[in-house]
């Protein structure tokens, strides 16, 4: 007999990178935020922005770069990505410990349409471009991505 996944402690802090992926709306001048509803994995049915693990040997913005491609197809810059700020993630429910380190990359409005949901067992629906207020709206959030908007001022995506 197999033992659940969500019973089995992690053994090491882990580390996760999010990557706040936005776009200036040309028609209302609004930032917009690309998010998508988990699925398949610890924190399912909550919001995320594109993310993943750091491999080893990685830089932070190549993580970034990679995770945002392999989930939402698009190919962002290295030099247009830039580090927010970093969360200390411990999430006992699911026996589990993160760093999450959060990047931030604009994109330009055309952009959107490249993304598409590129791993549909690891997501719910649709990736979405919702403002900011929108998402601290909408409920129930990742807790990594929680924890930044309830500990972090997030005022330059105004």
């Amino acid at each position: 007999m197999t033992t659940p996944i969500t019973t089995i402690a992690q053994k090491e802090v882990r580390v996760g990178v999010g990557c706040l992926v936005t776009y200036k709306d040309p028609k209302d001048k609004q930032t917009r935020i690309l998010v998508g509803q988990r699925a398949g994995s610890h924190g399912a049915g909550t919001w995320q922005l594109p993310g993943g693990h750091l491999e080893m040997f990685e830089e932070f913005e190549q993580c970034a770069r990679r995770e945002v491609l392999e989930e939402t197809n698009l190919n962002l810059s290295l030099k247009d990505i830039k580090m927010i700020t970093a969360t200390n993630d411990i999430m006992p429910e699911n026996k589990k410990h993160y760093v999450t380190i959060f990047m931030w990359c604009q994109i330009e409005p055309n952009d959107i349409t490249q993304v598409k949901v590129m791993e549909p067992h690891k997501l719910q629906g649709e990736w979405e471009f919702i403002t900011l207020n929108e998402l601290k709206q909408r409920k129930p959030l990742f807790s990594p991505l929680q924890k930044l908007i309830d500990q972090h001022d997030l005022s330059f995506l105004d």
